[in-house]
C-alpha cells in the first residue's frame, strides 16, 4: 500500500482518482471485501483496454490479485462486455491457466455483461452481479462501503492493475521516473480520426497533444480540432494540441485526459455534425432513471440534429445552452454530466460553425461521410 502511494498512481479509467485512497477506503470498510476488475470499455472510441488484455492479460490479472490482498478480498470478479467473446475466451484461457498452477489465494471470476455506455459504470457493475440490470445505482450506499453481496467492493480499470502490478515489481521511483511531478506515470491512449496510423500509444503523462499524433503516423492533413476523452469528452481547437497531456493543464481549457482517447478531425469534417451522431448515441444509451436522462439528453441531442442540419433558427442556440447547462450535477450518474461537456465544447470550439448553420443553414462538410465512427443510435436490447 505504501508503494502505491508513493507512486502517486491514479486511475486510469477516466475519473482519476488516487488509487491509494481508494484502496484505504475499502480497508476501512468492516468485512471481507470484493474486487472488480472493470473490463466493460464501453466508449466506442477507446480500444486500450481491450488491447491490454490482449497482450497482457496476467499482468491485470496480477495486478487484481494484489488489490484483492490489499484490502482484504477473497473473491475477483471481472467484467467483460458481452460482444466480445473472444477476448472472454482468451482471459478465460489465463484465469484456468493460473487455478491450475494453484497461482492465487483467491477466486476469480468472468462475467460477459451487456455492452451498454452507461453498463461500464461501477455501480452498473454492482447491481448487475447483485442479480439487478447493468445500469448506475445512483443511491447510498456506496460501493466501497457496500457492493457486491453487500460486501465492501473496490473497483478498479484494467489499466489502473496493470500499473499497480508493475509498481508492485519495479517500485514506485521507477514508476514515477516518467510523467510529471504531479501526475506520475504512463497512460494508455487511444489515437485515431486524421491521422496516418490509429492505434493504442503508451505515453508519460505530459506529454504534448501534438507529439501523440506525431507518434501516430502524424496527421493526414490539416487537422481542425481534437477530441479529448471520447464521446463523453471536450473538443478542443487546433491551435491546443501543444498542451501537455495532464489534468494540470487541461483543466483551464476544460478539458480533462477523461478515458485516454484522442481523435483528430481534419479541416474538411463539420464538427457539428459529428456531434450530433455522438449525442444522438448517448441519449440512445442513457439508463433512463432520471429526469436529465430521459428527457433533457434527448432533447439536446435533437437540438443538435436541427443545428448540423441547417434547419435551426437562431433562438434555438440560447435553448440549446439553457438545456446543456441544465444536464450537469442532476443525474443518477455522470452520463448526462459527459453528454453536456460534450456539446458545450461544440458550441465553443465550433462557433464560427454554428454561426454559419445559423444563418446560410448546412456547410457542405456535413454532407460527408462521418470521420468519427459511431454505434448506432439505438437503445441496448437488454440490461441483463
Amino acid at each position: 500500500m505504501d508503494h502505491i502511494e508513493a507512486a502517486g498512481l491514479t486511475g486510469r479509467g477516466g475519473a482519476g482518482f488516487p488509487t491509494a485512497r481508494k484502496l484505504r477506503g475499502v480497508m476501512g470498510c468492516r468485512g471481507p471485501a470484493v474486487v472488480i476488475v472493470n473490463a466493460m470499455e464501453s466508449e466506442p472510441a477507446s480500444r486500450k483496454d481491450e488491447f491490454l488484455l490482449a497482450v497482457a492479460p496476467h499482468l491485470v490479472l496480477d495486478g487484481a490479485v494484489l488489490a484483492a490482498a490489499a484490502v482484504g478480498a477473497d473473491t475477483v470478479h471481472v467484467c467483460l462486455p458481452r460482444i466480445r467473446t473472444a477476448q472472454h475466451r482468451q482471459l478465460g484461457t489465463a484465469v484456468e491457466e493460473r487455478r491450475r498452477t494453484r497461482l492465487d489465494p483467491v477466486r476469480i471470476c468472468l462475467h460477459a455483461l451487456p455492452h451498454g455506455y452507461v453498463s461500464s459504470e461501477s455501480t452498473s457493475l454492482v447491481r448487475w452481479l447483485n442479480g439487478g440490470p447493468a445500469r448506475p445505482q445512483g443511491s447510498p450506499p456506496h460501493s466501497h462501503e457496500r457492493g457486491v453481496a453487500r460486501r465492501p467492493t473496490l473497483v478498479h480499470n484494467v489499466e489502473t492493475l496493470a500499473h499497480l502490478a508493475l509498481i508492485a515489481r519495479h517500485g514506485p521511483e521507477w514508476f514515477r521516473q516518467a510523467g510529471t511531478l504531479d501526475e506520475p506515470g504512463t497512460t494508455l491512449v487511444t489515437v485515431s480520426g486524421a491521422v496516418a496510423a490509429p492505434g493504442v500509444l503508451e505515453a508519460p503523462l505530459g506529454t504534448p497533444i501534438a507529439t501523440l499524433l506525431d507518434h501516430a503516423g502524424g496527421p493526414t492533413g490539416s487537422v481542425r480540432a481534437v477530441l479529448l476523452g471520447g464521446f463523453a469528452g471536450t473538443w478542443l481547437p487546433a491551435e491546443a494540441v501543444h498542451t501537455p497531456l495532464a489534468r494540470r493543464d487541461l483543466a483551464p481549457l476544460g478539458a480533462a485526459p477523461g478515458a485516454g482517447v484522442l481523435i483528430a478531425l481534419p479541416g474538411t469534417a463539420c464538427g457539428l455534425m459529428e456531434t450530433a451522431r455522438m449525442l444522438a448515441f448517448l441519449a440512445a444509451h442513457g439508463a433512463r432513471q432520471c429526469g436529465p436522462c430521459r428527457y433533457g439528453l434527448p432533447a439536446v441531442a435533437e437540438d443538435f440534429a436541427t443545428l448540423a442540419a441547417g434547419d435551426a433558427r437562431l433562438e434555438l442556440l440560447s435553448r440549446l445552452r439553457r438545456r446543456t447547462g441544465l444536464l450537469p450535477d442532476r443525474g443518477a450518474c455522470r452520463h448526462p454530466d459527459g453528454a453536456a461537456r460534450l456539446a458545450a465544447s461544440t458550441l465553443r470550439t465550433f462557433a464560427d460553425d454554428v454561426d454559419r448553420h445559423l444563418t446560410h443553414g448546412i456547410c457542405p462538410a456535413a454532407h460527408r461521410p462521418s470521420r468519427i465512427p459511431v454505434p448506432p443510435a439505438t437503445p441496448p436490447e437488454t440490461w441483463r
